[in-house]
């Protein structure tokens, strides 16, 4: 659900963005806890506790237009200094699925706009573009399949990939790399079985998730 008074668009930037420390030094680990305490943050600011993340917390924000276009691999986000306004181009050929973990990825190159270098500065094997893109994934997956919500809907015996995506209106992919994220994957392999017969199968698709893992 979402509360009646909206907060202002220029508050709810604000607030986001004072998540973000004041340094140069953040870590890599930091980057992710950033991220997810911002997607926590934006779901408080609107309620938000139980059910599918509506893409309206991002669409109906003052200052925020959504562009359609068919030229577009996935997404992109830009400033209009015309009309004032951010602008979030998502693609018209994408499935609607796709569209909402999109657009809830370039909210978050968004938030951090100003702040980049101080939030990405790369590793040994991976470049501070790609190392930005990972985050902003990892907070778009945040924002919508929170941690609680995955976890207290797992507790409720909702636990195939494919009830959750639909549930979490995402993709099983996107289901699949939130449990690992979540620590819930030693109960789902009995479930991902199922799905991947293939030997091993689960365990390469679902095996949890680190730190290094998510930057290599």
């Amino acid at each position: 659900m979402r509360t009646a008074q909206q907060p202002q668009h220029t508050s709810i930037l604000a607030s986001l963005r004072s998540v973000i420390p004041r340094r140069a030094d953040i870590t890599v680990e930091e980057t992710l806890r950033i991220a997810e305490l911002q997607a926590n943050k934006l779901l408080e600011q609107h309620g938000i506790t139980r059910g599918a993340t509506p893409t309206e917390i991002i669409t109906e924000l003052p200052k925020i237009a959504i562009a359609y276009t068919s030229t577009l691999v996935a997404g992109a986000s830009y400033w209009d200094s015309v009309r004032h306004i951010w602008v979030i181009q998502l693609c018209r050929s994408d499935s609607w699925r796709r569209r909402r973990f999109t657009l809830a990825h370039e909210y978050k190159h968004i938030i951090d706009h100003g702040r980049s270098a101080d939030l990405y500065r790369g590793t040994e094997k991976v470049s501070t573009a790609t190392h930005a893109e990972r985050a902003a994934d990892y907070f778009a997956g945040c924002l919508l399949i929170p941690r609680r919500l995955l976890k207290r809907v797992w507790g409720e015996g909702i636990q195939r990939t494919d009830e959750l995506a639909h549930l979490f209106h995402v993709s099983e992919q996107a289901i699949g790399v939130r449990l690992r994220q979540t620590g819930l994957i030693d109960d789902v392999t009995r479930h991902v079985r199922m799905e991947y017969p293939a030997p091993n199968r689960e365990r390469t698709a679902f095996a949890p998730l680190t730190v290094e893992e998510f930057f290599r």
